[in-house]
């Protein structure tokens, strides 16, 4: 009898260690902080949903109030974070109706290629599978740009940036440019891509492609959240339309991303279609959606898909876009307006960026 007590009584214990634990990990993203243990707690949502679904469970074996307490607890929890992740799957309305093909469209490819993955044939062969008119490759050293120069000499623009601490990127289009460089919107070596193309009917856009520093120990995200923040205000302030992408080291349900996506007047064909959960690709129970791709209203999507694996712990993410504003105006949402709060936000980061690096370092959002 005691030896079950003690069972029992160990049993109880764990389920309310487990529930505890779920429980700060869903309220500490509350608190408006860049340190990095905080943010990182925005990746695993649905990781945590499933644990308190499970504590859930479990807390309606457990004896007296406690049999109460802990699923009202974790009730609390798994519907905040199914709240959270709920555009981002099947479930919700879409904000854009995918397009039929037509003359005016391209095709874009970025994928984080992982700078020590030597299968550079498997990259290769994606490039030629997809055939992209757009293509961008992040952490890209040396030895990827040789390896990648057989598919890029079919390119008429390449903008190469090779560099050995895992934020070398590589830019190629076949498209017009008018403009496309490496700009870099912090002090960290962290480069970003911005372009000016014109569709096969004409059509001008900008192109913007990013890959900041992940929240990680000693790399908090003031960073990486300015430098999305400068695509959000980049995009606001733009007559053209324009596309961002690349692996932003953060999840489309944050609140960086969500008002990045707002303030930029963004629309993403995620919401209503699931998750296109693009890292960890070797590790199933461990994947987010950190490997993003925005549109600006004037777009139209055709279709977005998550490519075969590459070797790399990011899957490519492709997406074929339709730039004739028409089709774009009969299947696209409007965005809602940008509230006050969202743009003091965004404003005051990009000053500070600003102030930091220079005027003359990054590209103004009108020419």
């Amino acid at each position: 009898m005691a030896l079950q007590f003690i069972l029992k009584l160990l049993a109880v214990g764990l389920v309310w260690v487990a529930a505890s634990v779920v429980a700060v990990v869903t309220a500490l993203p509350f608190w408006d902080s860049n340190i990095w243990w905080i943010r990182v707690l925005d990746f695993p949502r649905v990781q945590i949903a499933v644990a308190a679904g499970v504590i859930l469970l479990a807390g309606l074996l457990l004896p007296g109030a406690s049999r109460i307490v802990v699923p009202m607890l974790m009730a609390a929890a798994l519907c905040y974070q199914v709240a959270r992740i709920f555009p981002y799957t099947v479930m919700a309305t879409p904000e854009l109706e995918l397009a039929q093909e037509g003359p005016d469209q391209l095709r874009v490819l970025s994928t984080n290629v992982l700078m020590e993955n030597d299968r550079h044939d498997l990259m290769l062969e994606r490039i030629r599978q997809f055939d992209p008119d757009i293509l961008l490759l992040m952490e890209t050293d040396q030895a990827w740009l040789d390896a990648m120069e057989p598919a890029l000499a079919g390119y008429t623009t390449v903008v190469r940036q090779p560099q050995d601490n895992h934020y070398g990127m590589i830019f190629a289009t076949r498209l017009p440019a008018a403009e496309a460089r490496i700009v870099h919107l912090t002090h960290d070596r962290t480069p970003s891509l911005f372009a000016r193309l014109t569709s096969p009917e004409g059509r001008r856009f900008r192109f913007v492609g990013l890959h900041p520093r992940p929240p990680v120990p000693g790399e908090d995200t003031e960073k990486r959240d300015r430098q999305i923040y400068y695509a959000a205000k980049f995009a606001s302030s733009s007559d053209e339309p324009l596309v961002v992408t690349g692996d932003f080291n953060d999840v489309a349900w944050s609140d960086t991303s969500r008002s990045f996506k707002h303030v930029g007047q963004y629309l993403d064909p995620r919401i209503g279609r699931g998750m296109y959960a693009s890292f960890d690709a070797t590790r199933w129970w461990l994947r987010f959606p950190i490997d993003q791709l925005y549109v600006t209203e004037g777009i139209a999507v055709t279709s977005l898909q998550r490519l075969d694996p590459i070797g790399s712990d990011h899957f490519p993410m492709a997406a074929t876009l339709n730039m004739d504003p028409e089709v774009a105006r009969r299947l696209n949402t409007t965005p809602a307006p940008i509230s006050e709060d969202e743009q003091r936000l965004i404003d005051k980061a990009v000053a500070e960026m600003r102030e930091d690096l220079g005027h003359k370092s990054i590209p103004a959002s009108t020419e």
